[in-house]
């Protein structure tokens, strides 16, 4: 039984990267590149046609950024995840990018493999995070874990777990407890943090302080 192909729509205004991204990732097997666009405007109307099941989204783009791009499609409950591929990994970019709605950020000098990789593992809903970037958001905690949030001990286990990449059922295997029950701590968590999935839950983790020393 052949396995159906991950859709993909890739934004991003250089014709170039649109081009060798399309390449690659035809040449690789098991994706299906439906569409392309070159701002953040037509992204948002393209995804509302087709539908991918992931979107790679430059951030710095004309007529509409990458990040107002993410927020509209979230606002129009577009179900496509969204994984940012930029050169970027300031503060100022990948903050905005995730609260937005993004499920993964990527930087453009990942391999061939690690997009592959990270594409499979956010059209799934799993967070995606380079380890520059997840470094960064460790960097901006303020507060120690005794003095935030709401989260209960298994819920911060969880979230540890979660922030390394784990997925349900292995975080389940990993506690000794069912895969339902993980996912009944995840709506909590996302609750408690007020965010929608778990790239964001996992960005808050980080911001807050709540997954010092877990790493």
């Amino acid at each position: 039984m052949t396995e159906t192909p991950t859709t993909l729509l890739i934004a991003d205004d250089h014709p170039v990267v649109r081009d060798g991204l399309r390449g690659m990732l035809t040449g690789a097997g098991g994706f299906d590149v439906v569409g392309e666009a070159a701002d953040g405007r037509e992204a948002v109307d393209k995804a509302g046609v087709l539908r991918p099941d992931v979107i790679l989204m430059d951030l710095r783009m004309p007529v509409m950024d990458g990040v107002a791009a993410i927020r509209r499609l979230t606002e129009l409950g577009i179900p496509s995840k969204v994984l940012v591929l930029t050169t970027y990994d300031t503060d100022g970019e990948v903050l905005p990018a995730i609260e937005a709605g993004a499920t993964g950020y990527l930087l453009k000098d990942a391999s061939p493999e690690e997009l592959r990789r990270a594409i499979r593992t956010a059209a799934r809903g799993e967070a995606v995070l380079s380890p520059s970037v997840a470094a960064r958001l460790m960097g901006r905690i303020r507060t120690p874990v005794a003095e935030t949030g709401p989260l209960s001990p298994r819920e911060v286990e969880v979230l540890s777990l979660i922030a390394r990449g784990h997925t349900n059922k292995e975080a389940a295997r990993e506690l000794f407890i069912s895969e339902a029950t993980i996912k009944t701590h995840l709506l909590h968590i996302y609750a408690k943090l007020e965010v929608k999935d778990r790239a964001s839950a996992v960005a808050a983790g980080y911001e807050r302080g709540l997954l010092t020393g877990r790493g």
